[in-house]
């Protein structure tokens, strides 16, 4: 059974940065696609970052030099620094994933599209 737990949120003020970590169990995280998407109230889902399962990294126009992904696969936990903070970073972050089933899955879908799904952990950014 996957899991994923996100932690990390918080309130910061604009220019801070903050380390979102997502603790993933049930599956083997070298050959699964991973990422974090962001929904704040009464928008629509944005795909933050992603990290495929060979490493490759893809990012929002909205967070390109700003957020950086990474995971460290003995750990099985997947992370996002995000700094220079902006007002409108403020949302509720998820951590998702989902199975590579083959060459160009991972880059072909969205990160809310992505099977499984956290919580959740809130970050409100301040101006």
């Amino acid at each position: 059974q996957v899991q994923l737990v996100e932690s990390g949120g918080e309130s910061v003020q604009a220019g801070g940065s903050l380390r979102l970590s997502c603790a993933g169990s049930g599956y083997p995280p070298s050959d699964y696609c991973m990422g974090w998407f962001r929904q704040a109230p009464g928008m629509e889902r944005e795909g933050v970052a992603a990290i495929d399962d060979d490493g490759s990294t893809r990012y929002a126009d909205s967070v390109k030099g700003r957020f950086t992904v990474s995971k460290d696969n003995a750990k099985n936990t997947l992370y996002l620094q995000m700094n220079n903070l902006k007002p409108e970073d403020t949302a509720m972050y998820y951590c998702a994933a989902d199975a590579s089933f083959y060459g160009g899955y991972c880059s072909s879908r969205e990160t809310y599209e992505y099977h499984y799904r956290g919580q959740g952990t809130q970050v409100i950014v301040s101006s």
